[in-house]
């Protein structure tokens, strides 16, 4: 019961840091401050008074347009608040057992069950921000990125002097009993350069062939934070999701007869592999350790 509780006010705060991030992705493409102004409407710039930001239920009271002008707000506002909400409400429930149990687990403190928990909802956070960026703007920015990098991996050093039960399962207890703390965080540094440089070779491999840039370079920053959050297996795990859900896209997209209309012609046409790693790196997130177990059952490895 506890933990049925505890997740639903997970959802809830996931509701409420949706609907700031709704406020972030509207403003930070035009350089606008997310403080200051208060929120208003795009079509008349009316201030808006409290309940019409409440997340999720005053987009649904008011239809999904401006009380006084009536214009259209948009469904990215209800489902980025809805996709934090259910995000971070399946992490917690996920992670309410470590946080439980760590305190009497003789190789965990349980402060380390609490920061991977904490840990996950900012990547969660962080990874729809970037997917809707790339979505609407082809954007990646270096300040979400680079710090992203930096705060990942010194999540897991965290982890590692933390006793941590995720690090326990990629190098095991006796590793951590021999303080192997350079070592690991060496070995996680080593993961993140090469996720970077996987991006990299493809780019340098398209431009080869073709003369012109295929991948952006926030691309390849966004596999290093990845890498840096998740370890190498799962960001390589994101890569491949990200890539198959790409491929999907666009055989939907050619699908349709105007998805290949335009003088450019569909070939010329720029996806966001960003959005798409993102959405790997959130399933990675959440299922990547049962999902490389399996594959490397179904391997014999």
């Amino acid at each position: 019961m506890i933990r049925i509780l505890f997740t639903i006010y997970a959802g809830l705060f996931g509701l409420v840091f949706g609907s700031f991030l709704n406020v972030c992705l509207s403003r930070w493409p035009k350089g606008e401050s997310v403080v200051m102004p208060r929120s208003r409407c795009s079509g008349c710039g009316r201030q808006l008074t409290w309940w019409e930001n409440v997340p999720l239920l005053s987009w649904l009271a008011l239809r999904g347009r401006c009380r006084t002008c009536h214009a259209w707000i948009g469904w990215r506002h209800p489902l980025v608040e809805l996709a934090i909400g259910v995000l971070w409400a399946l992490s917690f429930w996920q992670w309410a057992p470590w946080l439980w149990t760590s305190a009497s687990n003789s190789l965990t403190r349980p402060y380390g069950a609490l920061v991977d928990s904490v840990g996950s909802l900012i990547l969660l956070w962080l990874l729809v921000a970037l997917a809707i960026l790339d979505a609407e703007n082809l954007w990646l920015p270096d300040w979400l990125t680079l710090p992203g990098i930096a705060l990942g991996f010194i999540e897991i050093l965290l982890r590692v002097e933390l006793n941590s039960d995720t690090v326990l399962k990629f190098y095991g207890a006796m590793a951590l009993r021999q303080r192997m703390f350079y070592p690991i965080a060496f070995h996680w540094l080593l993961g993140i350069l090469a996720a970077a440089a996987l991006i990299l070779l493809i780019r340098w491999v398209y431009w080869l062939f073709r003369r012109r840039e295929g991948i952006g370079l926030g691309d390849a920053k966004l596999m290093a934070l990845l890498a840096a959050w998740l370890g190498l297996p799962g960001a390589l795990l994101a890569f491949a999701l990200g890539v198959v859900f790409g491929a999907l896209v666009a055989i939907v997209l050619l699908a349709i007869p105007a998805g290949r209309a335009g003088k450019d012609g569909w070939a010329l046409k720029k996806l966001p592999l960003g959005t798409f790693l993102c959405i790997g790196g959130i399933v990675s997130s959440l299922w990547g350790q049962p999902i490389i177990a399996t594959y490397l059952h179904w391997a014999g490895l």
